[in-house]
């Protein structure tokens, strides 16, 4: 059933105008509610090459609970006469509420090393998550917050669209300049479809993004 998004504020929130200077932010500063951002997500497959343009906003944020919400808005989307738009909840690998094993959503120990190692940024960790999966990783403040983002149903379409929700995203932030990588998991879906969003500084770049209610 669909949920009412109850938004939080993360510990410190910079405006639209902040700019970015190359230095590594603060922890989860780019993470608050409101947050945009814009880019790409590659869905090629063997047959063809394809890339769908995609916002993504976010809508809460508990990071005592290592928890995150947002939405996901494709706008290119073949066969699709408008945007398609999902809901997605996320959980922040923190060592204490999640580590850097999914257990669940049909993702094995192998599927999660794998998928990882698609990000330079976890190099230094794999061998403490190979051991215990990061629980005894210290990450408050590591450069990266990595992520996990689950759609959990779609807002404005329905579920005869013809696409699927039913894998996740591996997600790497960055935060010295708010830029965001994934790649998706599904064994029914073409492997490591990849994410590529930057932080969208509203009012410098004209972008926008469609406003939806969630209840």
């Amino acid at each position: 059933m669909p949920v009412r998004v109850e938004e939080c504020s993360a510990p410190s929130q910079l405006s639209g105008n902040d700019a970015f200077s190359g230095h590594v932010l603060p922890p989860y500063t780019l993470l608050s509610v409101g947050r945009a951002f814009t880019g790409t997500q590659n869905v090629s497959s063997l047959q063809k090459d394809e890339a769908w343009r995609v916002n993504v906003r976010i809508q809460g944020c508990d990071l005592d609970q290592g928890y995150l919400c947002g939405t996901m808005e494709a706008l290119n989307v073949p066969l699709a006469d408008t945007p398609v738009v999902t809901f997605w909840e996320g959980e922040i690998i923190d060592a204490k509420n999640y580590t850097f094993y999914t257990g669940k959503w049909e993702a094995t120990p192998d599927d999660d090393i794998k998928h990882w190692c698609k990000f330079p940024s976890f190099a230094p960790l794999l061998s403490q998550v190979e051991t215990d999966g990061g629980k005894s990783l210290d990450l408050s403040n590591y450069p990266f917050i990595f992520m996990r983002w689950k759609e959990q149903y779609f807002v404005n379409v329905g579920i005869d669209c013809g696409l699927t929700i039913a894998g996740f995203y591996y997600v790497c932030f960055s935060c010295s300049d708010g830029s965001i990588n994934g790649f998706y998991y599904d064994p029914n879906s073409s492997p490591f479809q990849k994410l590529e969003l930057k932080s969208a500084n509203e009012g410098h770049n004209g972008f926008t993004f469609s406003s939806y209610q969630l209840q």
